[in-house]
């Protein structure tokens, strides 16, 4: 089945007619998409602020649920923003969501939480006066497999992840600005998607996923110090320390990377997707790698261990 995307990226999707007619949480109700609206006046909207986590549905079961509420409480802290539910609140929703769209396999929901609706359109966080916006949308969603054998390319960019004291890269805010215009910076040069580096120059992560690559055996990722510390990340980390796969979280440059034996992104909704290029250097094979291909293996082995 073809995807519904012309354009390649690590979202890419095989198409689903079942999404045309989806059932999306707003607020506590569960109502058709074309019913799904918020507020103009809402903080989301107006200034980006908000935070979200991205969760798939595997066999009925939320895969790696509390680390990713986990990540959303202590976001709500930074920001000082009140979520309206408690943990079991948020998991009821996604329960509830799912069981109306009559979803248990291969799905994405996307949490979304903002500071709520504004009384003015100023951007003093006082101003929102009703409590957050809780939005859930929920989609039949598997990852498209050609992925696997055609890889994505990356364009090194200009736009950086920054340093913590401005916008910190690890907070999964709605601000994605910086990342939205590294992208469109990559795709002008005709790759996929954007490699960004760190404020120091270093390798750091792709404008929506974490990048590792691998040399002689060992798998390299950035430090985390300047990008969102992705929870597939970890858990490919983990995965490598388990099964003495030599792993660094080290400071590497482009150099280091263009010569690599695979490159690979990790991400929620893809897993584990090969790179095929960078900056017009082909990496590998072009494809898939062995260490790649396992760490997949090993991964979804972990997927299925806790989601059945």
């Amino acid at each position: 089945m073809k995807n519904n995307n012309h354009h390649i990226s690590t979202h890419t999707a095989e198409l689903d007619p079942r999404n045309d007619s989806l059932k999306i949480f707003v607020n506590g109700n569960i109502v058709d998409k074309s019913q799904a609206v918020v507020s103009v006046y809402d903080a989301g909207f107006m200034l980006g602020d908000g935070i979200w986590e991205g969760i798939r549905l595997y066999n009925g079961k939320w895969a790696f649920v509390d680390e990713h509420l986990d990540r959303l409480f202590g976001a709500s802290k930074a920001l000082d923003m009140d979520l309206g539910l408690d943990r079991a609140g948020f998991i009821k929703a996604l329960n509830d969501t799912a069981q109306a769209n009559n979803m248990t396999h291969n799905v994405h929901a996307r949490l979304m939480v903002t500071r709520g609706i504004k009384d003015k359109p100023f951007q003093d966080p006082r101003l929102s006066t009703t409590g957050p916006t809780i939005v859930i949308i929920m989609e039949h969603s598997k990852p498209a497999s050609d992925l696997m054998n055609t890889g994505i390319k990356l364009h090194t960019v200009p736009v950086v992840r920054g340093m913590p004291m401005s916008q910190d890269p690890k907070l999964n805010s709605h601000s994605k600005l910086n990342c939205i215009l590294a992208g469109i910076h990559a795709q002008k040069a005709g790759a996929d998607e954007a490699l960004m580096l760190d404020p120091h120059g270093f390798v750091n992560t792709t404008n929506g996923c974490n990048f590792f690559i691998v040399k002689k055996g060992e798998v390299w990722t950035s430090t985390g110090d300047y990008c969102m510390n992705g929870i597939t990340r970890k858990k490919v980390i983990e995965l490598c320390k388990i099964n003495d796969i030599p792993v660094f979280e080290r400071n590497f440059s482009l150099t280091d990377t263009y010569d690599a034996d695979e490159a690979f992104l990790t991400g929620t909704f893809g897993a584990q997707t090969p790179v095929s290029e960078i900056d017009g250097r082909t990496i590998g094979t072009g494809s898939a790698g062995p260490m790649t291909l396992k760490l997949r293996e090993l991964y979804f082995e972990l997927l299925k261990r806790t989601t059945t």
